[in-house]
């Protein structure tokens, strides 16, 4: 489960990669929009983005051709995904710190008109303590949640029959469903990760070992299939993007070799995009090194459906979520920028093609 209830990390974060990353050329990631705290999902509504600030607390819809932004509803409690459907917006709210008091949870679905005061739609949390989808222990001999019960990062209109909302809940380790009466069911639980680096890692399972899944993004391909990325407990390379057949919620196909992904989009020629946050950044357990440039911290990763499955890199700072919409790629930026002691710094980004480059190995 996830501990950081406010960011989708703990910004504990892989050590600086030894790859050389070249500068993306200019005129190939543009801001659309600045100012932002802490966006996370980016969303599209009406020609419309939407955008979550986690940070203020507050949806913010934003002009993709001028830059303009509105706040549509504040007084949130870390929103961190949003999608507008109808007239209404739906929000995943997070969750209280694992150390509040033993109980204190709240993560949940809100609803809201713009402009409006938002209310409850669906209860995550108490779904968590009721269903425990990934059958973790959930609480210490004194109460405590041994960690993030529900951390809900990421909505998506599902497609499915009869279907509404899913959210991908970074603490539940799973995939939910949410109908439109607001109830909650079980849609897809992603496997604990074993191998590698994860083979050892404690965890509070049955086995007592293993790397939580914590999925944070959703996406449907053009082959209809849902798209799920998962932060693997931040280990290095361990990150996945799983595909899920959308009806049944059975794992088609893995995608593994990615560090800490927080977002995934698919565009029209299945070309998968993910965005790995903190790749680059130096260990968070004290001050940057002399001459730390925080623009240099994160990237996007281009996975080709192609046999080779070819992969390149857009340099992009600090992404989170990601979308692709009339064939275009909008990318969050400057997610956690908080983190680094600056405020207000976060952007809605477009990543070109030509801003992806091969990876050089140093």
């Amino acid at each position: 489960m996830l501990a950081a209830a406010s960011c989708a990390v703990a910004l504990v974060s892989a050590p600086a990669s030894a790859d050389s990353r070249p500068a993306p050329p200019a005129g190939t990631v543009d801001v659309v929009t600045r100012g932002l705290d802490g966006p996370r999902q980016v969303s599209s509504n009406g020609g419309r983005l939407y955008v979550a600030e986690s940070d203020s607390g507050e949806i913010t819809r934003v002009n993709p051709r001028t830059g303009a932004k509105t706040v549509v509803v504040s007084g949130l409690a870390t929103p961190q995904g949003v999608v507008k459907i109808g007239g209404k917006i739906y929000v995943a709210t997070g969750d209280p710190a694992p150390d509040s008091a033993p109980g204190a949870v709240g993560a949940a679905v809100v609803v809201a008109k713009p402009g409006g005061k938002a209310k409850k739609f669906a209860d995550l949390a108490a779904y968590e303590l009721k269903a425990n989808p990934d059958g973790q222990t959930q609480f210490g001999p004194d109460g405590v949640p041994l960690d993030a019960l529900s951390n809900p990062y990421f909505l998506l209109r599902d497609r499915s029959r009869n279907g509404f909302l899913l959210v991908a809940d970074a603490g539940a380790n799973a995939v939910l469903k949410v109908d439109r009466r607001g109830r909650v069911s079980t849609f897809f639980v992603p496997p604990t990760q074993t191998t590698g680096a994860c083979a050892d890692a404690p965890n509070n399972n049955a086995s007592g070992k293993g790397c939580d899944s914590v999925p944070t993004g959703l996406a449907y391909g053009p082959d209809g299939m849902l798209y799920v990325s998962a932060l693997t407990s931040e280990v290095r390379g361990q990150g996945r993007v799983y595909k899920v057949d959308p009806r049944s919620g059975k794992l088609v196909y893995t995608i593994g070799g990615f560090t800490s992904p927080t977002g995934v989009a698919v565009d029209r020629k299945g070309n998968v995009f993910v965005s790995e946050l903190l790749e680059g950044a130096p260990p968070m357990d004290g001050p940057p090194p002399a001459g730390f440039d925080p623009t240099t911290v994160g990237q996007i990763v281009k996975r080709e459906p192609s046999a080779a499955h070819k992969r390149s890199y857009a340099q992009v700072t600090m992404p989170s979520g990601l979308l692709v919409q009339g064939g275009t790629l909008y990318s969050s930026a400057w997610s956690v920028g908080i983190f680094l002691g600056i405020p207000a710094a976060g952007q809605v980004v477009t990543v070109e093609p030509g801003a992806f480059v091969p990876l050089r190995r140093s």
